[in-house]
């Protein structure tokens, strides 16, 4: 049952990872090895679970389904392993998909004291600006902003973070003043993550605003046009969380406070069709706290 169980680790990280070097190096054997058990268990098997290339290797239709079922296993062993030992330690990799920005921002620097509490638990960084297919990338946990509706993962809310409006202290000065959402009209906005060309809907108490700014700069990384406010290009609309640093360091300003752009959600969210993984619920419940 124990080589049953390895093999089928091997062929999930192989699979998840794209590669048996990559499988190889995770699970702390050689790639020959890793290669060897995943051949053998197709000869068991009679069938072909992975196509290899030169470049990659893929699950075969057969291999997929084979997986799908294998993966409930060994899920369903983690968390035996897991309810036995009694003590919420944890163990293995946890495999964690990250946006360069907000990820890196807001969820690595928590990283340490969640390690700390759990030192037999290692981690790996999938930090990507593209939409992360958690299953095919081999991803337990994913943190993503906004909002989930037509999602089919398992997601958790965490939280939410107000969307701001905000500009470098030396683009404020030396454009006419911000008192009100209608005198944006005259103000160049900074096109990103946070805002689109549609127009921008203001709320005080029962007042409503609506307008339409424009702007020479594009960005679709929150880093992007950020950086592009803070050069003085514009204002640039981010959640409070994205841009905390620069608000603290004065580097960025928030115009408009009284107003409300609505809010941002935050969500861990984990691969469909399976139990998160105890790793996974740990750490959506410590970035929750």
């Amino acid at each position: 049952m124990n080589d049953r169980l390895l093999s089928l680790r091997v062929l999930s990280r192989t699979a998840r990872l794209a590669s048996f070097s990559a499988a190889a190096r995770e699970l702390g054997l050689s790639q020959s090895s890793a290669s060897r058990i995943v051949a053998e268990l197709e000869a068991e098997l009679g069938v072909a679970l992975l196509t290899r290339t030169t470049r990659a290797v893929a699950l075969t239709e057969t291999g997929a389904d084979y997986l799908e079922r294998g993966e409930a296993v060994l899920d369903a062993m983690e968390e035996a392993d897991h309810v036995a030992r009694g003590d919420g330690r944890l163990k293995g990799r946890l495999r964690i998909g990250l946006s360069s920005s907000f990820g890196l921002r807001m969820i690595v620097p928590r990283l340490p004291a969640f390690l700390t509490r759990h030192p037999d638990l290692s981690v790996d960084l999938a930090v990507s600006d593209n939409h992360q297919d958690l299953v095919s990338e081999g991803i337990d946990i994913a943190f993503r902003l906004g909002s989930m509706a037509d999602s089919t993962a398992v997601a958790r809310r965490l939280g939410a973070s107000p969307r701001v409006l905000a500009a470098s202290p030396d683009y404020l000065a030396a454009r006419t003043p911000i008192n009100e959402p209608n005198d944006l009209a005259h103000h160049d906005l900074i096109a990103g993550p946070g805002v689109t060309p549609q127009e921008l809907v203001f709320t005080r108490g029962e007042e409503n605003q609506r307008t339409r700014p424009s702007g020479r700069v594009t960005c679709a990384a929150n880093e992007g046009a950020t950086a592009a406010a803070r050069a003085g290009l514009g204002l640039t609309v981010s959640s409070a969380w994205g841009i905390a640093a620069e608000l603290t360091a004065g580097t960025l300003v928030r115009v408009l406070p009284d107003w409300s752009l609505g809010e941002v959600e935050l969500h861990a969210v984990f691969p469909p069709g399976r139990q998160p993984r105890p790793a996974a619920r740990a750490l959506a419940n410590w970035m929750s706290d």
